[in-house]
């Protein structure tokens, strides 16, 4: 296998998850280049192009995980924090989107990984469970409690506007 057309045909995929999971620019870039670092260790190990995305897709959620929990036990606050200036977009809601994102940000780490294998990369639970190594209902659990919990939170903002 070709360590580089692996990269190529998977940057963006590892890239966008960590940058959706941290909210995090330098972070998730530092996060990918180390994946794609144990990766090129674990080369002989990868038996073809789908278990190479796959293990990265696995890969990447786990080190997000972690990351978060570190993040959470030494919180920093700096530049990196202040919201970057918006292109326009054509997004019908931008507010909305950003409102949620904000909101899936808040959720557990494990919620927060399913949420984003779900509805950014459009895993099935089956297919979410066998990443994140848990049991298809617990899978099943996150997504229903985590939606219940985002309509929750965007009606009590309706309220409160």
């Amino acid at each position: 296998m070709d360590f580089g057309q692996i990269v190529a045909e998977n940057q963006s995929l590892v890239f966008s998850f960590a940058l959706r999971f941290l909210r995090n620019r330098e972070g998730a870039e530092e996060l990918a280049q180390d994946v794609f670092l144990q990766l090129y260790e674990k080369l002989r190990q990868i038996e073809s192009p789908a278990h190479a995305t796959w293990w990265l897709r696995r890969a990447i959620c786990h080190r997000c995980i972690d990351e978060a929990r570190r993040r959470r036990l030494r919180p920093r606050v700096g530049l990196e924090s202040a919201p970057e200036p918006a292109a326009e977009t054509a997004e019908a809601d931008p507010l909305l989107n950003e409102r949620l994102r904000g909101l899936i940000a808040d959720l557990p780490e494990n919620a927060r990984a399913v949420m984003l294998l779900r509805y950014q990369d459009d895993l099935d639970p089956s297919d979410i469970a066998a990443v994140l190594d848990m049991p298809v209902s617990t899978v099943k659990s996150h997504l229903h409690r985590s939606l219940a919990v985002l309509r929750g939170r965007l009606q009590r903002q309706e309220v409160c506007r």
